[in-house]
């Protein structure tokens, strides 16, 4: 059966005429849904329910009410638009103070942080299982080659046989170890594979064309390109984050660009 709308206006007024709502009658209506017949039915209630459903159709009446829809809608105004090239705001709040240490002598000083909500993950030789770490808690990440090499380039004869041959090319390649050292000292040793941004910019420096982010890279296994030997292969040394990091940093890199100078630096490049 299909029930229609409850006939609550008149249910009031028969209460206020009987001046009392301890029993009224309250009349349905509605079609059966097989044969589509018309019917009516009356039940008995007490006042409480009836002034219940006289409360509901009245909030609803009420919601409805063009007043109450200008009312909301001057409330539920759509966020501000966000422009694409408007400037970067300032150094992330998860950004932590220090400097990275390249293979050859490059000092990158900012403001270190990974993707949101990203963590360290190494495998921790000790226990045998993956850690994972909050960049927050750490005060160094220093990385240590155990074993590199010169790759030769092999390619197949043929693309339906399976032999190869030797085109006499090589590329240099590197397997690395990392060891993380936790501000209250525990160190954790393992492979490691992650992606650091380092912020270049001072506090409240806006950003501009010329201060985007470096991107670096720490690897478990790295290769190089075919010609460049293992001196080419520039890997990420030593990280060092905190205020003293920073500072030691900023004390680095400013030696190191007095005895460079004179000479212009194509910028820290690692793959």
């Amino acid at each position: 059966m299909k029930y229609g709308m409850l006939g609550v206006p008149t249910i009031l007024a028969r209460g206020i005429r009987d001046r009392t709502f301890l029993a009224s009658r309250l009349r349905i209506s509605g079609s059966h849904s097989g044969s589509g017949r018309k019917f009516h039915k009356w039940r008995r209630g007490t006042g409480a329910k009836f002034l219940c459903l006289f409360a509901a159709w009245g909030i609803m009446e009420l919601l409805a009410s063009p007043t109450i829809l200008l009312w909301a809608s001057a409330f539920a105004q759509e966020p501000p638009a966000i422009n694409p090239f408007a400037p970067r705001p300032a150094i992330r709040e998860d950004a932590v103070p220090g400097y990275v240490e390249l293979s050859d002598g490059t000092i990158v000083v900012g403001h270190i942080y990974m993707t949101r909500d990203k963590r360290l993950k190494i495998y921790d030789e000790s226990i045998q299982r993956q850690r994972e770490i909050p960049l927050s808690a750490v005060a160094q990440i220093e990385c240590k080659i155990l074993k590199e090499w010169m790759e030769k380039e092999w390619r197949f004869r043929e693309t339906t046989r399976d032999e190869k041959y030797y085109t006499g090319r090589q590329y240099p390649a590197r397997e690395y170890e990392h060891t993380i050292t936790l501000k209250d000292g525990r160190q954790i040793t393992g492979g490691l594979a992650e992606i650091l941004y380092v912020d270049t910019r001072q506090d409240g420096q806006e950003a501009t064309s010329d201060s985007e982010p470096v991107r670096l890279i720490l690897h478990k296994r790295q290769k190089g390109e075919i010609g460049e030997t293992l001196k080419d292969l520039v890997y990420v040394k030593m990280v060092k984050l905190g205020e003293e990091a920073l500072a030691e940093g900023k004390r680095k890199a400013s030696v190191r660009k007095t005895t460079t100078s004179g000479k212009t630096a194509s910028g820290p490049r690692t793959r």
